[in-house]
């Protein structure tokens, strides 16, 4: 069994639903587009990919990505997916290290790849549209251990690294969010922000809205916007990014959505408690993963006491719930460490391996880079990243009470040689004489900024490589 054959399962059993609507409102069934991949992968083949051909996608999110997507492994061929929020740097890293045999691009980005020092020599260019006399294709079953796409890391805390996905590695990740993504009632709609968790969707044969602003730039829709997409596709679910959590948290749900589920970044505890306030009725699901390894835990934020709120709010980092069943978690030196059979064991390049994977007895964890604890109730709370915490000291339970302070919008704690710095956005007038105090206990200096710049990715966790530029620049 493999995702595109729990798909197409889905498409004989409900062929009439409505499989994607994309932003401009046009929509395919599960039988149109089960229908739309098996002609695509009969001109495809005709063209001469072959199993095991690798085939560089630079097509935005919509219908004719996922139908490609499916095309590509009904041909048993290998999907290439360049990281988006890199821009054009992305797809020349994703050419430049995947050497695939064909392209398949939107326009204007199919012209520029003809000027591209990585992609003008790529043999075949696939075409974009079904031929007229194309007939539904012979259909490769792929095994387990076949490739199905190659994706990348953004980069944000190092040189990105390339990651081949297995059939099986795909189906593992989908079984491992059915506890968050199988639908809870007949009908389910989900508009979907996250590009990847679309074919998770469409295996469990919900109905998937693409937003309608751009993907890049999470961070300038309005509250009213997401509202507005989300009443007129009749969304019942909400699967974003905490940067539009946060601002559904100033400005309120107005849409039939029952819940809404977030990821790729911190969601501190006023964000989350002024969400759930603002949106009564609405639950709030916060998860936790990373590219490597999607999931590792989740929790239903209203499910959370006033003192794990209050622990929150004093030190005790994130809560982030129980792993899922299928995440092995370990803590070593105080970072976690995960394995199962939905984590990815290696990269592309088995020379980034080092430091990152580690064997230990019979299995291959993946190092989060992520500083944490478990509490008495087996439950994961996060501190914040290794990389800036000192003996004992954590980002999350520093920038956590620095956005209690008055005039504070965000925070961010970076360690840059031997010094310690928070970098504070917002009117701060002062803060008050016990956090002050703190911070001159810990050593660690204060200083504002304009803006806290974000990760590319999802806008919606601090860019620590940019902020420690930032403060090396200023010394």
């Amino acid at each position: 069994m493999t995702l595109l054959e729990v798909f197409l399962r889905r498409a004989d059993e409900h062929p009439d639903r409505t499989a994607i609507v994309d932003p401009d409102g046009t929509s395919t069934t599960y039988a149109e587009l089960a229908a739309y991949a098996g002609k695509l992968a009969s001109t495809w083949t005709a063209q001469g990919i072959d199993p095991g051909d690798r085939v560089l996608v630079a097509v935005w999110p919509s219908i004719r990505l996922y139908a490609s997507l499916a095309a590509i492994w009904q041909c048993g061929a290998v999907a290439v997916l360049p990281e988006a929020s890199m821009g054009l740097a992305g797809l020349r890293q994703a050419a430049a290290t995947a050497k695939p045999k064909a392209i398949l691009a939107d326009l204007p980005i199919r012209l520029l790849t003809w000027f591209l020092l990585e992609t003008r020599d790529i043999a075949l260019r696939l075409l974009r549209h079904v031929r007229h006399d194309a007939r539904l294709a012979a259909f490769h079953r792929a095994t387990a251990s076949d490739a199905a796409l190659i994706s990348f890391t953004s980069g944000t805390t190092g040189r990105p690294k390339g990651m081949v996905r297995s059939h099986g590695l795909l189906l593992a990740q989908h079984e491992a969010l059915a506890a968050l993504i199988a639908p809870r009632r007949e009908g389910e709609v989900d508009l979907v922000a996250f590009p990847a968790f679309v074919l998770t969707c469409l295996g469990h044969g919900t109905t998937v809205v693409m937003p309608d602003w751009d993907l890049r730039r999470h961070d300038r829709v309005s509250g009213a916007d997401i509202s507005r997409r989300a009443r007129a596709s009749g969304a019942t679910r909400l699967l974003v990014p905490p940067v539009i959590t946060g601002r559904l948290a100033q400005e309120g749900l107005t849409a039939s959505v029952d819940r809404v589920l977030t990821g790729g970044g911190p969601i501190y505890p006023d964000v989350a408690r002024t969400f759930l306030a603002r949106n009564p009725g609405i639950g709030l699901t916060i998860v936790y993963g990373s590219t490597e390894a999607e999931p590792i835990s989740y929790v239903d934020a209203e499910s959370l006491s006033e003192d794990d709120w209050r622990d929150a709010a004093h030190g005790g980092g994130l809560p982030v719930g129980r792993p899922v069943p299928q995440a092995t978690v370990r803590i070593d030196a105080g970072e976690l460490l995960v394995a199962g059979p939905h984590v990815n064991e290696s990269y592309l390049d088995a020379a980034m391996d080092a430091g990152i994977k580690l064997r230990i007895g019979d299995r291959v964890f993946h190092r989060t880079g992520d500083a944490g604890r478990f509490d008495s109730n087996g439950r994961l709370w996060l501190l914040g990243r290794m990389a800036a915490s000192r003996e004992g000291l954590h980002p999350f339970a520093i920038e956590t009470a620095a956005r209690m302070q008055p005039g504070v919008r965000g925070a961010a704690l970076v360690a840059v040689e031997d010094r310690t710095i928070l970098f504070i956005e917002g009117q701060v007038a002062g803060f008050d004489r016990n956090f002050e105090a703190q911070l001159e206990t810990l050593s660690i200096e204060a200083r504002t900024i304009p803006a806290i710049p974000l990760d590319r990715r999802h806008r919606s966790k601090p860019d620590y490589a940019a902020l420690i530029d930032v403060a090396t620049r200023r010394s």
